[in-house]
């Protein structure tokens, strides 16, 4: 993908050391695409990049809750590269826990990552791209955004208010020539489900044996997962490129069977709440 500058389109993607993002850092270093890549980790994030030509790679380690370290990479890339044109907030972490037992202090980090980290990177990218009239981002949620289950809820409430902000986003920025889209993957064979990258509560208890059970049969899945990174990475390019992809582009056959099932399950709802809805009108006399 070049733009009308002749020059190789520039990406910053977010959480880029593993998984997803690693993946997709790796392809478009491979397509000649300049890519900024923000991780906690530049050492841990080189290593795996190990055989890959990184002429075009500008790692930053970041803390995306702060929001001067997020000015100072956008600037940055901006600096290298001479523009930046394609945003992809992946950086996240998994979390398996009842409601009832997330402290506080594990709420607020989650939110910080995914919700304020991404706050932070739009408001640093949003003037420029107004200013050029282009620009695409896009924001890596998940099929637990759009279908929350038990044991998911901390998960599934920072993944609900990313689909919430970027539905708002693509809404606002449109008449800026600004494109914007969701990413919807289901489970993918990523370490996502291995204690490297996963949250679980400091305190537990024994009141959710269905929240126990569950947690346990993600923590034995790694390795069975239907996702293949690869090929999610290669979709997400596809967005990028084709410009043609609806606001949530879902992700393996186990996410569009939960979406699907999510539809019939709100329609039986709305027909359910019908008849109490309307008699809470104010009726004209």
């Amino acid at each position: 993908m070049t733009y009308p500058t002749g020059r190789p389109a520039t990406w910053f993607v977010t959480g880029a050391s593993r998984g997803l993002g690693l993946e997709l850092v790796t392809q478009l270093l491979e397509r000649g695409d300049n890519v900024a890549a923000t991780t906690r980790s530049v050492e841990r994030l080189t290593a795996s990049l190990d055989g890959v030509d990184t002429a075009r790679l500008l790692p930053l380690a970041v803390n995306l809750a702060h929001a001067g370290e997020v000015t100072r990479a956008i600037e940055a890339t901006k600096e290298r590269f001479g523009g930046l044109d394609v945003v992809v907030n992946n950086a996240g972490y998994g979390f398996l826990g009842a409601v009832e037992e997330v402290s506080d202090r594990e709420a607020r980090e989650m939110f910080d990552v995914q919700i304020f980290g991404v706050w932070n990177v739009l408001r640093s990218v949003l003037p420029g791209f107004r200013e050029n009239r282009a620009g695409h981002i896009i924001n890596v949620s998940s099929i637990v955004g759009l279908v929350p289950f038990p044991g998911w809820g901390l998960y599934g409430a920072g993944k609900a208010a990313l689909e919430s902000l970027t539905e708002s986003l693509a809404g606002e920025v449109q008449e800026h020539g600004i494109r914007v889209n969701l990413i919807e993957p289901g489970y993918m064979r990523t370490d996502f489900l291995r204690p490297v990258s996963l949250g679980l509560p400091t305190s537990t208890t024994d009141a959710y044996p269905a929240v126990r059970e569950m947690v346990q049969q993600h923590l034995d899945m790694p390795g069975s997962q239907l996702g293949d990174p690869a090929k999610a990475a290669t979709a997400i390019i596809a967005v990028a490129v084709g410009g043609d992809a609806p606001l949530r582009q879902l992700l393996g056959s186990d996410s569009l069977g939960l979406a699907e099932a999510r539809v019939r399950s709100i329609e039986s709802e709305i027909e359910a709440s019908r008849a109490l809805a309307v008699t809470t009108d104010i009726r004209s006399v």
